[in-house]
């Protein structure tokens, strides 16, 4: 399998911050966020699988700007490096006020993706290059997070083992 520069997969979405959208402060919902993220993020290791997908994580996502009522908020996503069946995509939110021009990134963020079949068995994706010295960097240091997750999944599997299905008042706790 022949593989793809970092750009022939990025996928833009820009959306205007409505009412609706926002919390008690006036701000939009960090779930509402969290969606924009895993949809774009999504089209983007389709776009490079050419294949359906799953997300399989998210990283950490931090939020580090507000994103107001009548911003606007741009998530940027392409994917920067491949394992096998799987996909790390980058992600940046970016709110801008639209009256002022004012932009700031609200959001960074990695998740990952796994290519699958019709009976939703993993399979292989192509291969990933970079091409901008920004690629390159994210490139360079994925293997390393990778790692991250998959030491972060064990402990996610060591809770979900501990804690079990019951609710504690179940158990009378």
């Amino acid at each position: 399998m022949k593989g793809k520069p970092c750009s022939y997969s990025l996928a833009v979405k820009t959306s205007h911050v409505l009412p609706p959208d926002t919390n008690n402060h006036g701000t939009l919902f960090g779930g509402k966020l969290m969606a924009h993220i895993d949809d774009v993020a999504a089209i983007a290791a389709v776009r490079h699988a050419r294949k359906p997908v799953v997300t399989a994580s998210t990283d950490s996502v931090d939020f580090l700007a507000p994103v107001k009522e009548g911003d606007s908020v741009c998530v940027e996503a392409f994917v920067t490096w491949t394992h096998n069946t799987s996909m790390e995509v980058f992600v940046k939110a970016v709110t801008e006020n639209l009256l002022t021009g004012d932009r700031k990134v609200c959001t960074t963020a990695f998740l990952t993706f796994v290519a699958v079949n019709e009976e939703g068995r993993p399979i292989p994706v192509p291969g990933v290059y970079p091409e901008s010295e920004h690629e390159k960097i994210l490139h360079e240091h994925a293997s390393i997070r990778a790692n991250q997750r998959k030491e972060r999944r064990k402990q996610s599997k060591k809770f979900a083992e501990l804690f079990g299905t019951d609710f504690p008042w179940d158990k009378g706790m």
